[in-house]
C-alpha cells in the first residue's frame, strides 16, 4: 500500500529548507526509497511549510528513515525550523488521478467505441492536436475529428493502453494497436490486410479536459504491412 508522510514545519528560513531538500536528494541518490516529494508554502502564512513525501509502502519509508543521510538532513531541518516539525503518516486508501481518467475515456470511448462526437465533451474548445500522420502537425478539434474519422473507418483500430504516466498536467501513454485495412486510406484502396503496431501519445489537460495532444506512430511499419513500401 502506498504510504505518504506529511512534514509540517514553521520556519522563516524557507530558502534554507529548500537547500536541505536539494542536499538530501543528492546525498541519497541510488539509496532513497521515496518516489515523489513536494514542498508547499501556506499562502496565508509564509512561515508555514509542508513537505509531502510518497513511498511505495510504509516498510520502504522506514528503510528511507534509517539512511544516515536522512538522519543528518533531518537534524539540520529541525535546526532550521522555529518549532519542532510535526509528522503525519498516511496509508493511501484512494488515489484518483483525474487526468488519467479523462485520457482513458478518450481511448476507450472516442477511438475504440468510434464515438468521435464525445471528443467535444472531453476536449477543450481550443484543443490542438499534433500528429505527423495528419494533413498538418497542428490541427483543431474539428479537423482532428474529420481526419481521425477517416483512419478509424479505414482500419477499425483497437488501441490498448500498455502504460500511462501522469505528471502535472501531462499524461503520456504507451500504445499498441490492431486492425484491418477495410477502407480507403490516403488514396490506397482497402487491402483487407491485418495491421498492428505501436505508438506513444502525450496529452496536456486543462480544467479536467484535454487541451492538447502529441502523437507518434510507426507509420513506416504500417505502410510495409499494407504492401505500399518494401521491407
Amino acid at each position: 500500500m502506498t504510504f505518504v508522510q506529511l512534514i509540517d514545519c514553521k520556519t522563516r528560513n524557507v530558502d534554507q529548507l529548500n537547500r536541505l531538500m536539494d542536499n538530501w536528494v543528492e546525498a541519497t541518490q541510488g539509496k532513497r526509497t521515496a518516489t515523489h516529494s513536494i514542498v508547499g508554502r501556506d499562502r496565508a502564512d509564509s512561515t508555514h511549510v509542508v513537505e509531502i513525501v510518497e513511498f511505495p509502502s510504509y516498510e520502504e519509508a522506514v528503510k528511507n528513515s534509517n539512511l544516515p543521510e536522512t538522519n543528518r538532513i533531518f537534524e539540520e531541518l529541525v535546526a532550521a525550523c522555529d518549532e519542532t516539525p510535526a509528522f503525519t503518516d498516511l496509508d493511501v486508501v484512494r488515489d484518483e488521478q483525474l487526468n488519467k481518467m479523462v485520457v482513458r475515456r478518450f481511448f476507450d470511448e472516442v477511438i475504440n467505441a468510434k464515438n468521435l462526437d464525445l471528443a467535444d465533451e472531453l476536449c477543450t474548445g481550443n484543443y490542438r492536436e499534433h500528429d505527423p500522420a495528419l494533413s498538418s502537425y497542428d490541427v483543431d478539434l474539428a479537423q482532428a475529428k474529420r481526419e481521425n474519422g477517416e483512419i478509424i473507418n479505414a482500419f477499425s483500430p483497437r488501441l490498448t493502453l500498455e502504460s500511462m504516466i501522469a505528471e502535472g498536467d501531462l499524461v503520456t501513454c504507451r500504445i499498441t494497436f490492431q486492425g484491418r485495412h477495410t477502407g480507403s486510406y490516403q488514396g490506397m484502396e482497402a487491402t483487407n490486410r491485418d495491421i498492428a503496431g505501436t505508438g506513444h501519445a502525450t496529452f496536456r489537460c486543462e480544467g479536467g479536459k484535454i487541451a492538447e495532444s502529441w502523437w507518434n506512430w510507426d507509420d513506416l511499419g504500417l505502410l510495409r504491412q499494407l504492401g505500399a513500401v518494401e521491407a
